[in-house]
């Protein structure tokens, strides 16, 4: 496994740092992450250099409270810190995302699973699998947990992990299982989103102590485990809260794809015709509109998102079904403006834009892949939010 760094509780001390700041510094490393992306899809992982960085600033643990040296930052700042880093780079921005996630809601875990995670080491990061891969066994105490879980982004820089467990009565769980207690087989060879090192932890005969389980329903509907309730994170449901921040890495790629078209595009002939320049060409100039507007309009949808989240957060209430059902369409949405957005500039730029030494044909690929995950899925979204308007409750899909 690739050596980190570990900051320090003092790099790790954001509680005095403003939500601007916070992404801020997400914009000024989009240059550092930017010149070590092509490293991370050769070797299919984020470079140590990035993680470090990301981690010096604080960024994986925005929404980790202030008591274990965190932000305790709304969902807007995550997602908005998300944003930027996957301006600089797909994969980097998704494993931000979700080791972000993950690891805030270590936080919202016993007392004692917290300790056991924050307290020798503030700056830990937990990577998340959200859909069971296990062979668990209930036993005094615990749980003897086996199994294997794929699609574990940011696995080797985590410290931790939280995996889907199935309890006792055949529920979902998450487990916090440490490092040392799992191996990394190398799985993660696709076309996009190259660099997330998204391999497949494997886990043997390991007990995990019933106070390092959380059941998802609760977790589902803000009934944390941590007796801090009034914490931000605390008050989030946990599935609102991820099917949002996995649509932020598609904000950060749309405004990437839009950058490079403006910087590259205005003054490139347009072949077989008399414009000499693309920016005098109609054609292009509404084709650019067009995807500039499918960008902006992600953009409000998921600040929209982030309203209605961070709203009943800060009222320490439950957003109502047809709210987090809407939550759930919405993300589909936003994943599918991004790739229309993208779609339109490929267009307008041409087919050298699928080069593979292209960086808007990397970017992309890491739009369409990151817009296949099962949490993100438009027509799931809304099956589940036509029921909710239809008056049809069936909990088929979780929300």
């Amino acid at each position: 496994m690739t050596a980190f760094a570990t900051p320090e509780l003092a790099d790790l001390d954001t509680a005095g740092v403003s939500d601007a700041e916070l992404v801020a510094r997400a914009t000024a490393l989009i240059p550092l992450i930017r010149e070590h992306a092509a490293d991370a899809t050769k070797n299919r992982k984020v470079s140590p250099e990035v993680i470090d960085a990301i981690a010096s600033a604080g960024l994986f643990h925005v929404m980790v409270p202030k008591r274990w040296g965190g932000q305790g930052a709304t969902f807007k700042t995550a997602c908005d810190v998300v944003a930027e880093i996957a301006r600089g780079d797909g994969s980097t921005g998704w494993v931000t995302a979700l080791t972000l996630l993950a690891t805030a809601y270590g936080a919202t875990n016993t007392t004692q699973a917290q300790d056991d995670v924050f307290g020798a080491n503030p700056g830990a990061r937990i990577c998340g699998i959200f859909s069971p891969g296990d062979k668990s066994e209930k036993v005094e105490g615990g749980y003897l947990v086996s199994g294997k879980w794929p699609y574990a982004s940011g696995s080797f820089a985590a410290q931790w992990a939280s995996l889907t467990i199935t309890l006792e009565g055949g529920a979902p769980g998450m487990a916090l299982i440490p490092a040392e207690a799992f191996t990394i087989e190398p799985t993660w060879f696709v076309a996009g989103m190259q660099g997330t090192g998204s391999d497949t932890i494997v886990v043997k005969d390991h007990f995990v102590p019933e106070y390092r389980v959380q059941p998802v329903a609760d977790m589902f509907s803000s009934k944390f485990r941590s007796p801090f309730t009034e914490e931000h994170v605390a008050s989030m449901p946990f599935n609102a809260v991820a099917a949002g921040i996995l649509v932020a890495p598609q904000i950060g790629l749309g405004r990437h794809a839009l950058e490079l078209t403006r910087e590259k595009l205005p003054k490139k002939p347009v072949a077989y015709t008399a414009y000499g320049q693309a920016k005098d060409s109609p054609t292009h100039q509404l084709g650019v509109a067009r995807a500039a507007t499918k960008l902006r309009l992600a953009e409000l949808l998921l600040d929209a998102m982030a309203a209605d989240i961070d709203g009943a957060a800060e009222k320490h209430e439950l957003p109502n079904p047809e709210i987090l059902a809407r939550i759930r369409n919405d993300t589909g949405v936003v994943a599918e403006l991004v790739k229309e957005e993208i779609d339109y500039l490929l267009t307008a730029n041409g087919a050298g834009s699928f080069a593979d030494v292209n960086v808007l044909g990397r970017v992309w690929r890491d739009s369409e892949t990151a817009a296949r995950h099962a949490l993100v899925t438009p027509e799931i979204g809304r099956e589940a939010y036509g029921r909710q308007l239809l008056g049809n409750y069936d909990p088929t899909i979780g929300l």
